[in-house]
């Protein structure tokens, strides 16, 4: 216990600096607007603002990331409950109650509990962080490359389950991400693979120009064939803060909500989107009258952002501990670590404390801002959804390209963003995810790494990987989701869930 608080002592010290609560109240705006403008999601924002973290240094540069993650699902709550279009996918469920309540004047009510509930879900998984990150770090540590490797496969395959629609397509989207993976030179060996000759490829494909072609590219593509449709409540906001009654029914919502997140972000493989999903379900088949879901009952927002937001904080736990991403905004994170030099992994915590527990401690600093931001600035938000679409894409295509160049100075490089963009595109049109192509694409590298070291210390056996008892038990579990998964009363139960 004292040296959790001594730990969580340097974190806010770390964290309460002029220039990190600068980057983290950055991070908490630019997180809140682009939840709030629906269209360009935390994937796509934080893919565009990797060069600009290259001037920073790593604690400010991810405490600014992680901001805009979690920031992304406050403000995604308020557009789905003024306009009846979820900000973010973990949001859709926020629609379905929380729309319903603005119509009948509670908005102000349904934004309140929102910001609430998610402030709350925020503290209690950023004390979880911090609790388990010392146990499970000594417990990486024991891990050796046939444990890590064994892992990584664990954590694709649950990226696969986890996947929305073809089990087929995901598998597909995370193979093409371990081989863009390859592309370059072997630093074993020395010799050029799949670069075709072009001397720009030799240095393999950058991270930063794949993630912000598949993602931030295509996503503006995408978003210029939808046509733009805004069901904006004309009624007063209304008060903002939930009276007794309230409180009293989205209470024990609230925790509810808050403890299924915790534990579905720490699930490899996207786990923090059925938070949501699962504290309706759940709050709907316990409710007295189920008949008021779907018709503004309060705790069919409190449930759901409180389970988003804890999610999205606690999926940190695989990222910061054993260096795996469970989802693709941890890809990223991942991507800016290594773009700083920084490993992740167990090792984080002993080489770098500081970088540690500040981003735990600025996850709680960062909750509080955005209480202060969401609340008091409604009415701006509400101004900036009446901003016409076509009028943001170009600025940020050209925001794309100029931070692209400015990375390495390359031409190729802005050339590549549009082709990964196309390629992104399409694999949407086609009904393909193109989140598991970038967690291939960061595992790949250290699959790869991993997969050889575990070789050569076995001396070429493969037998290593079953005979160490962590390993086998690692792959057992990814072999028996894999093999549950593709059973046909379990994939047609899980079709209709995305389809829900």
């Amino acid at each position: 216990m004292n040296e959790l608080i001594s730990n969580l002592s340097l974190g806010f010290g770390v964290a309460a600096s002029m220039q990190n609560l600068g980057l983290a109240f950055m991070g908490c705006l630019v997180g809140t607007l682009i939840g709030v403008l629906p269209g360009v999601g935390p994937i796509a924002t934080i893919a565009m603002l990797l060069p600009i973290t290259f001037g920073l240094d790593p604690v400010g540069a991810l405490i600014m990331l992680a901001g805009i993650y979690y920031g992304a699902q406050y403000g995604g709550s308020t557009t789905a409950i003024l306009v009846n279009i979820p900000g973010e996918a973990t949001s859709v469920v926020t629609t379905l109650d929380g729309h319903q309540m603005a119509r009948q004047g509670r908005a102000g009510v349904a934004l309140g509990i929102a910001a609430i509930g998610s402030f709350f879900a925020g503290t209690v998984a950023t004390v979880i962080i911090a609790a388990l990150g010392a146990p499970l770090t000594k417990l990486a540590l024991i891990f050796g490359p046939a444990e890590y490797f064994s892992l990584m496969v664990m954590g694709l395959v649950f990226a696969v389950v986890l996947a929305r629609g073809s089990i087929l397509k995901a598998v597909s989207m995370i193979f093409l991400g371990v081989l863009l993976s390859t592309v370059g030179t072997d630093l074993e060996t020395g010799q050029e693979r799949m670069t075709f000759g072009l001397q720009f490829l030799t240095d393999g494909i950058d991270f930063a120009v794949l993630a912000m072609g598949v993602f931030g590219v295509a996503e503006i593509l995408r978003n210029l064939e939808n046509t733009e449709t805004r069901d904006v409540v004309r009624q007063a906001i209304g008060r903002l803060l939930p009276n007794r009654d309230d409180f009293r029914q989205a209470g024990p919502s609230v925790v509810r909500g808050t403890f299924i997140g915790a534990i579905l972000g720490i699930l490899p493989g996207n786990g923090a989107v059925l938070g949501p999903f699962a504290s309706y379900t759940i709050e709907k088949k316990i409710a007295k009258d189920p008949s008021r879901f779907g018709r503004g009952a309060i705790e069919g927002v409190a449930g759901p952002e409180s389970a988003n937001n804890a999610g999205a904080q606690t999926s940190f736990i695989p990222l910061l501990t054993l260096g795996i991403p469970p989802n693709a905004v941890m890809a990223l994170m991942v991507g800016a670590m290594t773009i700083h030099g920084i490993v992740p992994g167990p090792q984080v915590m002993t080489r770098n404390p500081d970088l540690f527990w500040g981003m735990i401690a600025s996850m709680w600093i960062g909750n509080l801002m955005l209480l202060i931001i969401n609340l008091p600035m409604v009415g701006m938000w509400v101004r900036l959804l009446k901003v016409p679409y076509h009028l943001m894409f170009p600025a940020i295509l050209m925001f794309c390209c100029i931070g692209i160049y400015s990375i390495n100075s390359l031409p190729t490089d802005v050339m590549f963003i549009g082709v990964f963009g196309l390629l992104g595109y399409l694999l949407i049109k086609f009904g393909f995810e193109p989140a598991p192509l970038l967690l291939g694409f960061v595992l790949g590298k250290l699959l790869e790494e991993n997969l050889r070291r575990a070789l050569i210390l076995s001396r070429g056996s493969l037998e290593t990987f079953i005979d160490r008892p962590v390993s086998a038990g690692l792959l057992l579990v990814a072999i028996v989701l894999l093999a549950l998964a593709l059973l046909p009363s379990i994939r047609k139960g899980r079709d209709e869930v995305f389809t829900e």
